[in-house]
């Protein structure tokens, strides 16, 4: 696998960050409630660890991987597993002519062991004999299969599925995957904003991609050389916390979790690990129950959770006021810059910035705004007032 050598200067270390965070916000754009998909597979990316996510059909799991991986522009490798999916259609068919000398190798152009990103939907559904093989891609980032032995360049396996396997070994394999996230349907208050996203998605798909892989390498290399012992003892007092509320990790996702916040603290564009990049924790934990109850349990743990390049995902695993302030600013700004089109959509819109201004009164007092969002709390009424002085005209 190809990884970058060590960052040279803090400027490479923004720049990588910055050309991440631009890639999220492409593959996001209207993306209603997906953001923290998005960025935990970047997130995952960057640690060399893989991503589970578990919900129904229909909530655009394979849309948001499918986006971010042509934003990252890596070699991407993507299937859908059934009952009767033959290896060969996941790690490549026989090569004939040389099974003829009596040489078993594998033809794995174009297929998963050659591929950087991957997305498995339905996963579990594989079959032992591929389950097993891919065991060794995603933990070694080897594939080996008959006399093929090859070292794998993937950065990031994604599996979907519809539900978490109740089975002891489907439990295992999917405990390989450290980032758990788990998706719903749109709520009710989004509706209106999924209907008019829907109807143009195929088109803002067609953006071309940016080839940010060597930057995902960059951070990758930061990471793996970072200094985490600082995190060791906050990592420590995390996991008793979850324990006494009865939440268990295994001992290889309490190791795994200090890739996870290396990870978070190098697409921050920190050269060090600090309290800020703790919320990982909770993606970690196996779980939906467990990550309601982790979030509520690690409240004071995760309250100085912040993260410039994966905002959504820093606030959706922590009560942190820094990450939800982050987060209302970036959903401030991206109202304020889309306008309606047409004189029709007005009154929703209107309704739209309303329902923002409601959202961040109601989380910071006025006195209390960082500097960000109280600027982006005031271009929102400015618009507010702008509008309604033009209805009154009419």
């Amino acid at each position: 696998m190809t990884v970058s050598s060590p960052v040279n200067s803090p400027s490479q270390l923004k720049e990588s960050s910055s050309a991440l965070k631009s890639a999220i916000s492409d593959a996001s754009r209207g993306l209603i409630e997906r953001e923290t998909l998005v960025e935990l597979v970047v997130l995952a990316a960057v640690a060399r660890e893989h991503v589970l996510v578990v919900g129904p059909p229909g909530t655009a799991k394979s849309e948001a991987v499918r986006r971010i991986a042509k934003r990252l522009g890596g070699k991407t490798f993507e299937y859908l597993l059934g009952r009767f999916t033959e290896p060969s259609e996941i790690f490549g068919p026989v090569d004939l002519k040389k099974l003829r000398e009596g040489v078993v190798e594998t033809e794995t152009a174009g297929m998963l062991p050659e591929a950087e990103i991957a997305f498995l939907d339905e996963v579990f559904l594989g079959s032992t004999a591929i389950l097993n093989t891919l065991l060794g891609i995603l933990n070694e980032r080897t594939f080996v299969r008959g006399h093929t032995r090859m070292k794998c360049p993937l950065r990031v396996c994604v599996g979907a599925s519809n539900r978490l396997p109740e089975e002891e070994q489907l439990a295992a394999f999917a405990d390989r995957f450290l980032v758990r996230a788990f998706v719903e349907p749109i709520g009710d208050s989004s509706l209106e904003e999924l209907l008019m996203s829907g109807w143009s998605l195929s088109s803002a798909n067609e953006e071309s991609a940016r080839a940010a892989m060597v930057h995902v390498d960059t951070l990758a290399s930061v990471a793996q050389t970072m200094d985490v012992s600082v995190m060791r003892g906050p990592i420590s007092h995390a996991v008793r916390a979850l324990r006494s509320a009865g939440i268990d990790l295994s001992d290889r996702r309490i190791v795994r979790i200090q890739k996870l916040i290396a990870a978070a603290a190098a697409l921050a564009g920190r050269e060090k690990p600090s309290e800020a990049d703790l919320w990982p924790v909770v993606v970690a934990l196996p779980t939906i129950d467990a990550q309601r109850l982790g979030r509520d349990v690690l409240r004071d743990f995760l309250s100085a959770s912040q993260n410039e390049t994966l905002i959504a995902a820093a606030a959706h695993t922590s009560f942190g006021p820094l990450a939800r302030a982050s987060k209302l600013t970036q959903q401030a700004l991206m109202l304020l810059s889309s306008p309606p089109a047409i004189e029709s959509e007005l009154h929703a819109y209107q309704l739209r910035i309303e329902g923002m201004l409601r959202e961040i009164d109601a989380g910071f007092a006025q006195t209390q705004l960082p500097a960000d969002l109280a600027d982006a709390r005031s271009k929102l009424i400015t618009k507010h007032e702008s509008y309604k002085k033009t209805a009154a005209n009419q």
